[in-house]
């Protein structure tokens, strides 16, 4: 048994709590939000993220983050992306060098460009060089606790790493896999989010299976475009960080990205969807970072920048669909 710490208490930090708890280890949920907290600790259900689930006694809630941090062995770093630095500044001085993080979030800071191990290597790493994972893969909160059969990735750069995450966290429900590529795991998760707002867009106009396979796989393309520029392994982005997690996040009915995209599609604006949603869809911000990496990293990626146009430069969602399809022709690797 460890201790694990769950730093973000959405749906996806609860989902990963039970799933820590699942294999008999103490889970303490951090979450700002008081009735989250209260909720988790009295009802043993999160009711503003995951109300229809229950969580085991295991798991325990607190307002306080050095609480939950307290003896922990595993840290998973849950919260939306954008939050991660300045929730990560809160920690430095309770976090200890033999914590293990687990970035389970799925972005990219707009400002810097960074990823989620780039973030943690640069704030945690003011005080010693963190242990970290990322663990990503096409995984809905909602079925993982309904305990749907899902499979993810831990990957880090050491093996002994991963594979502890892999052991501490797999059971007959959870099955993870691990790899060395950080870099293809967590652009294959935040990417796909961008191509996710895309495919509900195609649905919100009407459009049938042709466009929505044709746009997933030039997504694919779009995104191994980036990742390998950045280093990354062709292998993950083939694997469940990348078309994986892509397929779901494109034709899942829980998806919160294809949801914007959808509701745009029908004639909605960004403000009016956005602010009936519980949680963060992480596309949305995503796209303003890809579209100053991709300038500085001179990566085309024509799908991305439309999603960027339709959400922060006036564009409707009639004329990105346009633009794709009147683009010069050419072979198509």
């Amino acid at each position: 048994m460890k201790r694990v710490a769950v730093i973000g208490a959405g749906s996806w930090g609860t989902a990963l709590g039970i799933v820590a708890a699942w294999r008999g280890h103490e889970v303490r949920l951090w979450s700002r939000n008081a009735g989250v907290v209260e909720s988790i600790n009295r009802q043993h259900v999160n009711a503003i993220y995951l109300p229809d689930s229950h969580i085991p006694e295991r798991v325990q809630a607190t307002a306080k983050i050095e609480e939950a941090l307290e003896l922990a062995e595993l840290v998973i770093l849950a919260a939306p992306s954008h939050a991660t630095r300045p929730i990560l500044t809160g920690m430095v001085p309770v976090v200890d060098p033999e914590m293990i993080f687990v970035s389970a979030s799925k972005g990219i800071e707009i400002d810097s460009g960074k990823r989620i191990s780039q973030i943690v290597a640069e704030v945690v790493g003011e005080k010693f060089q963190p242990r970290f994972v990322s663990l990503s893969g096409p995984s809905f909160a909602k079925e993982v606790v309904e305990k749907h059969p899902t499979a993810v990735v831990a990957a880090s750069p050491s093996a002994g790493l991963g594979r502890s995450v892999q052991a501490e966290l797999s059971s007959e429900y959870f099955r993870i896999y691990t790899n060395d590529d950080v870099v293809g795991t967590e652009l294959g998760g935040s990417v796909k989010n961008v191509i996710a707002i895309a495919a509900g867009m195609v649905a919100g106009l009407g459009f049938g299976s042709n466009t929505i396979a044709a746009l997933i796989t030039r997504g694919l393309a779009e995104m191994t475009r980036l990742a390998l520029k950045e280093g990354a392994k062709l292998e993950t982005l083939m694997g469940l960080a990348g078309l994986g997690d892509l397929v779901l996040t494109c034709t899942g009915n829980l998806s919160r990205n294809r949801f914007v995209g959808q509701e745009l599609g029908k004639g909605r604006s960004l403000e009016e969807i956005t602010s009936g949603m519980q949680e963060v869809a992480e596309g949305v911000k995503t796209s303003q970072a890809l579209k100053s990496l991709t300038r500085r990293l001179g990566v085309e990626m024509p799908i991305t920048s439309e999603v960027h146009a339709v959400l922060y430069e006036g564009e409707t969602v009639q004329e990105a669909a346009a633009n794709l399809m009147t683009r010069p022709l050419r072979e198509e690797i």
